[in-house]
């Protein structure tokens, strides 16, 4: 029997990438979004507003699913008031998470996202106690955007420790920028990513605050299906990341620069551009490892 999956924020870039790959691995999708359509991948389009409970309820109960991608939220702060920002977040992942358990889905994967370390967007620089970061690292956000982040991963440990009506299985993946090969080629090929160049970018403390991370859209989608096919019980976080940095500098050199006085856990060597963010969870859980690397583009 052909698995129903609904992925909420369809419309979106990211949520057109999972729709057209779910759709070519033979699964019945939905899309639930706000506004008028704007993808042609989704079996069953539905317009629902992803903070309104009733409308979440309805639309999932409608839907027949058997799991839910959420994908549906602001995906920047630099718009919206702070506390849209946050309801967008957080209010959603619970209304997605309580419609879920309630109509017995047994599986729902969100969308965190690196932010919810206090990355990203955050006006001051990244806390690191150590490289490459992994899923025990403490978590210390001050935005709109990173506190709903990591509000919405404390509300699925809640739901994971419910005896009744809660989602047998909640993923949540830290995405971190996920670019097509257009993006890649645009942002990072045609770019100068030696430290030097970085540095005299606008965006170097982005950059830097996001641990100079991405990850291909053909990987992000493909790890999207392995949770949504996973039989792991409870909540589980996850790092997403593309096996190397965004940066031509070499690893050793990028942490001994940006990152001084970091602990730095993995030995790396002096020609390694490694990511300083461990995916080895993702590989453990569900056998995921990043293959799409920028210096593949020719």
């Amino acid at each position: 029997m052909t698995k129903t999956i609904v992925v909420t924020g369809g419309n979106g870039r990211v949520g057109r990438g999972v729709l057209a790959y779910l759709n070519e691995e033979g699964y019945r999708t939905v899309n639930l979004s706000r506004g008028k359509r704007d993808e042609n991948h989704s079996d069953v389009y539905l317009r629902t507003d992803l903070v309104d409970a009733g409308e979440v309820y309805s639309s999932l109960g409608k839907s027949d699913a058997d799991a839910v991608v959420h994908l549906g939220t602001i995906p920047t702060p630099d718009e919206t008031p702070g506390y849209r920002t946050y309801e967008s977040n957080a209010m959603s992942s619970y209304h997605v998470l309580e419609a879920a358990g309630a109509l017995g889905i047994e599986t729902v994967v969100l969308a965190s996202s690196f932010s919810a370390i206090g990355g990203g967007f955050e006006p001051e620089g990244i806390t690191v106690d150590y490289l490459p970061l992994d899923e025990h690292h403490r978590l210390t956000p001050s935005n709109p955007y990173g506190l709903g982040k990591q509000t919405a991963e404390i509300a699925a440990d809640g739901f994971a420790r419910r005896v009744d009506d809660r989602p047998r299985t909640i993923i949540s993946l830290r995405f971190p920028w996920v670019v097509d090969d257009s993006l890649a080629r645009e942002t990072i090929v045609e770019a100068d990513r030696t430290l030097d160049g970085m540095r005299n970018s606008d965006n170097f403390h982005t950059q830097r605050n996001t641990l100079f991370t991405y990850v291909h859209m053909s990987d992000a989608v493909q790890l999207v299906r392995l949770a949504v096919e996973a039989s792991v019980r409870g909540h589980e976080r996850v790092w997403v990341s593309a096996p190397d940095t965004s940066a031509e500098t070499p690893t050793r050199e990028l942490i001994e620069d940006v990152f001084p006085d970091v602990e730095v856990r993995d030995a790396l060597g002096d020609d390694d551009y490694s990511s300083l963010v461990d995916t080895g969870k993702a590989d453990d859980l569900f056998g995921w490892e990043p293959e799409w690397s920028w210096r593949q583009i020719e």
